[in-house]
């Protein structure tokens, strides 16, 4: 009997693991091919609600798909943005040139950024009206800059992101539909106090619902344990920062996709 419950227990964890469907999907960005990865459960019928996610500066790693993964789990229908193009993945050494051409040209970046969510919008099991994007580093600033595009979605999480806004692009009054959470190491060398400022006084002066926790001791990167555990070199994992970010995000979702 013992072993009738262990091996009904593992089947049923394997049956809800095999539900999990993963594809590489290929969409056009302005002309350009991007390579996305979506998830879902397809053992859930119908429309759900659907998370964008926006990958940190290496470009589509094996982080967001892994990210990607566990939201699908929990139901929601999941694009990992390509915001590079097909086949550009990078290594630390030769990221950063890569990255700051779409951070100088917010309009480049909005125009790789439109395509992914166009591509999620799209999808048969998205419901349209609850969509979300989360972003990484890299990615926190373009989940911020859909909400400055005044994107028509439920919210935007920014995970360590950069917060900083280009002149003449940041959000508007009255045209920021997306409530926004901001999840902030509070010891990010990288983030600068005046930058941190800007960013409240733009959502607050947009009228944006918006919100901003922040993590005493975190630094950059908090939630990727390939960054390890030295705080001192500014960019390192901490557990409970990442633990606490997620639950965060999730009771924000629980919040954003209520249905009335």
């Amino acid at each position: 009997m013992k072993f009738l419950s262990i091996f009904c227990l593992a089947a049923s964890c394997f049956s809800a693991h095999a539900a999990l469907v993963e594809k590489a999907v290929i969409y056009q960005a302005d002309g350009v091919p991007c390579e996305g990865f979506h998830v879902y459960d397809d053992a859930l019928q119908g429309k759900r609600p659907a998370i964008l996610v926006i990958h940190q500066w290496l470009g589509l790693t094996d982080y967001e798909k892994d990210r990607s993964r566990q939201l699908a789990a929990m139901g929601y229908n999941v694009l990992a943005a390509d915001i590079y193009g097909r086949g550009i993945r990078l290594e630390p050494a030769n990221a950063a040139p890569v990255a700051n051409q779409y951070k100088q040209d917010r309009k480049l970046y909005r125009i790789r950024l439109d395509a992914a969510l166009s591509q999620l919008t799209r999808d048969e099991r998205t419901d349209a009206s609850r969509i979300a994007a989360i972003g990484y580093c890299f990615g926190g600033t373009g989940a911020l800059e859909l909400a400055r595009a005044g994107k028509d979605i439920a919210g935007v999480v920014s995970f360590h992101g950069g917060l900083d806004s280009e002149a003449g692009m940041q959000a508007q009054a009255g045209n920021i539909p997306a409530k926004v959470l901001v999840l902030h190491g509070g010891s990010d060398p990288f983030v600068k106090p005046a930058e941190l400022a800007a960013l409240e006084k733009e959502m607050t002066d947009a009228k944006a619902d918006w919100q901003l926790i922040t993590y005493g001791g975190a630094v950059h990167g908090f939630t990727s344990k390939s960054y390890g555990n030295d705080p001192s070199k500014g960019v390192a994992y901490d557990e409970a920062a990442d633990r606490r970010s997620w639950e965060a995000m999730q009771a924000f979702f629980a919040e954003i996709f209520k249905k009335s």
